[in-house]
């Protein structure tokens, strides 16, 4: 089964990884990024070993987000970043090839181990199995 774990953060942490604390999240030195960076790129290592790693990235600033709805027109509406203080958004994810939750749940909790310095904020790990089949999901849903 492939699962996507996602890392969540805010503007505030992108702020804070170049340097510039806040209320929400203290600076960072080049010591805590590159600890941060070590222990995710070995966790990324351990799972290309096991097989079990499809893909992983990190996500840049949501300051350089764009949404993009459509008014009633069907026109496209464009929404630039950033966000606010704390608004949580998607920092990075592995695309994970488990075989089964309890392993990727194990993974998980691994990845939020991740080292930060005193202070920072502190957000869960998120897990979403992918729907590879194209037909109905756990709840029973089936998609027309």
């Amino acid at each position: 089964m492939k699962y996507l774990v996602m890392v969540q953060g805010a503007q505030a942490d992108y702020r804070a990884m170049a340097g510039r604390a806040s209320a929400h999240s203290p600076a960072w030195n080049e010591q805590d990024l590159r600890a941060m960076f070590a222990y995710m790129n070995a966790i990324s290592d351990d799972l290309a070993e096991t097989g079990e790693l499809v893909d992983a990235q990190g996500l840049v600033e949501p300051a350089r987000t764009r949404f993009v709805t459509a008014d009633a027109e069907g026109r496209p509406v464009v929404t630039d970043g950033p966000y606010g203080e704390t608004e949580e958004v998607l920092a990075g994810y592995w695309v994970l090839d488990c075989a089964s939750l309890d392993r990727v749940t194990e993974i998980a909790a691994r990845v939020a181990q991740c080292p930060a310095p005193p202070g920072s904020p502190v957000y869960p790990v998120v897990i979403r199995a992918i729907d590879e089949g194209g037909g109905s999901d756990a709840g029973g849903v089936t998609k027309a």
